[in-house]
């Protein structure tokens, strides 16, 4: 079966990087037209769950590279100017969450369900910025044991695989516009990933700030990450910095001010970043096929209730900041 497993996981990935391509082909575009976000992750959340992980840390590491290069590329087709000016609402609300979800999963997490102290806190951390890669920069910072390290993927993890399918449909329900649905969704999905899927999902515009004001936000994993070594008394502890994030910039202002301004350019900026949202949509393939029923069994109900009653409250509280303005 583990021989199957790997043979059957090649052709899918195979078959949806191939459809992905046939966009650049003239007038074969219809043929991966299926292959959305919520699609590949459904995909490999199927194989994973069916069949196992014939290539766990192939997964792993060809997400998070191919992650970063995909949200590197998405910069390539936004403007710097028009970005910032449309998630800068944005902003101010990012700081009161940070703060008000790390000391509300404490409230839930320790007080209420009695969840360890740093599984409690990974889980707040991954809530409050971006999910595993602020669990990732802060574990080690607060010494996380293995065993806590994947309890806390797990649950944010699973989380954020639901928010992908279920947003941008909560979205049109209330009929939200693009740059509501664009804040709502950086600021109440936990990673980089499901956030640039769902915003892709919902509409273009709603991509572009839902990008913006994530990447601004994943910046908190710097001073998060110092206060949790304050908080834990951790010395000698290296800080892990998203330099991503920084290579985001970079190409929004190469493409604001070198590639748009011409048409040669802009037509470079576009291929860059059309090739940023295949990538992309295959790395939600390999994400979803990262989830395994061991990861299921260890996450265990308390960290898991922890996770869902505060994604529901920065979720509920995003909607109501974004209804009041």
């Amino acid at each position: 079966m583990k021989h199957y497993s790997k043979q059957i996981y090649i052709t899918l990935l195979a078959i949806m990087s191939l459809c992905l391509l046939m966009d650049y082909v003239p007038g074969a575009g219809f043929i991966g037209a299926w292959v959305t976000p919520p699609v590949a992750l459904f995909l490999g959340l199927v194989f994973a769950l069916t069949l196992g992980q014939p290539f766990p840390k192939f997964n792993k590491k060809a997400s998070k590279m191919l992650l970063q290069y995909s949200v590197v590329g998405l910069g390539f087709g936004m403007n710097l100017t028009e970005s910032l000016r449309s998630g800068s609402e944005g902003m101010a609300f990012t700081v009161i969450s940070v703060a008000g979800t790390m000391l509300i999963g404490w409230i839930i997490g320790r007080k209420l369900l009695k969840v360890d102290r740093i599984t409690s806190y990974l889980i707040s951390s991954g809530t409050a910025i971006c999910g595993g890669s602020a669990i990732a920069a802060v574990g080690p910072v607060v010494k996380a044991k293995d065993a806590e390290m994947s309890v806390s993927l797990g649950t944010i993890f699973i989380l954020n695989a639901i928010a992908l399918f279920i947003f941008p449909p909560i979205g049109e329900m209330l009929g939200m516009t693009q740059q509501q649905f664009g804040t709502w969704a950086a600021i109440a999905i936990h990673d980089t990933s499901s956030v640039v899927g769902a915003g892709q999902a919902f509409g273009e515009e709603a991509l572009q700030i839902a990008t913006t004001i994530k990447l601004t936000r994943a910046l908190w994993i710097i001073p998060l990450a110092f206060v949790s070594m304050w908080i834990f008394k951790s010395k000698g502890q290296r800080v892990s910095i998203p330099w991503f994030i920084l290579f985001f910039v970079l190409a929004m202002v190469v493409n604001t001010y070198l590639l748009e301004p011409t048409t040669a350019g802009s037509a470079v900026g576009h291929f860059i970043n059309g090739i940023a949202r295949k990538s992309l949509t295959v790395t939600l393939f390999f994400i979803g096929a990262s989830l395994s029923l061991d990861v299921l069994k260890t996450v265990g109900i308390k960290p898991l209730i922890q996770g869902i009653l505060l994604w529901a409250v920065i979720s509920l509280s995003t909607l109501a900041y974004i209804y009041c303005l």
